[in-house]
């Protein structure tokens, strides 16, 4: 059988539509209020309660969307181990791989997203989709220059969130490249 392909996915952005607008929770969404780890770790010194815990829009239709698609799922996130704890959840995933970050939110020199060159490294040319809605065209054309196997970047929109058409994109690229490894 054909190893599945990555889907490597972002949370803020794709799963939380952070920047919606008006600021009002997107239909099919329910609101949470979380205090991860890596926020807590922004103010070293206070009380894990003095700091604010940040607002999260939801779908729990998303996780079942999500496992019915042909993809291993992985989490491409700064939540890192905490989307298993604090997201999965509240969109009804199970626990999941995910990838370990030396360092968040780094400037590259060369504009590339800082999570670009890790998602490279540790996909380690296995075909990949990476959902983010920090992608730009200059992270596509590293993956494609540096990235032995197949690979997608499917930037989301943060205002919206990942749509039934965005699910079927997604189905669509696995479907084509499970045939072609078949």
């Amino acid at each position: 059988m054909t190893e599945l392909p990555l889907l490597l996915l972002d949370v803020d952005g794709p799963l939380n539509p952070y920047a919606a607008v008006p600021q009002e929770q997107p239909a099919g969404y329910r609101t949470h209020h979380l205090r991860p780890d890596f926020r807590r770790n922004r103010f070293p010194g206070r009380p894990a309660e003095e700091v604010e815990p940040l607002r999260l829009w939801l779908n729990p239709g998303h996780g079942p969307e999500l496992l019915d698609l042909p993809f291993a799922l992985v989490w491409a996130t700064a939540w890192q181990h905490e989307a298993n704890t604090l997201i999965a959840p509240l969109v009804g995933l199970p626990e999941l791989p995910y990838v370990p970050w030396p360092r968040i939110d780094q400037e590259e020199p060369d504009g590339l997203h800082w999570k670009t060159r890790v998602l490279v490294e540790w996909a380690a040319g296995r075909p990949f989709v990476w959902v983010d809605d920090e992608l730009g065209p200059q992270d596509t054309e590293w993956i494609a220059a540096h990235h032995p196997g197949p690979a997608a970047t499917f930037r989301i929109d943060p205002r919206i969130g990942l749509r039934a058409e965005d699910f079927a994109t997604l189905r669509g690229w696995a479907r084509a490249e499970l045939e072609v490894g078949a």
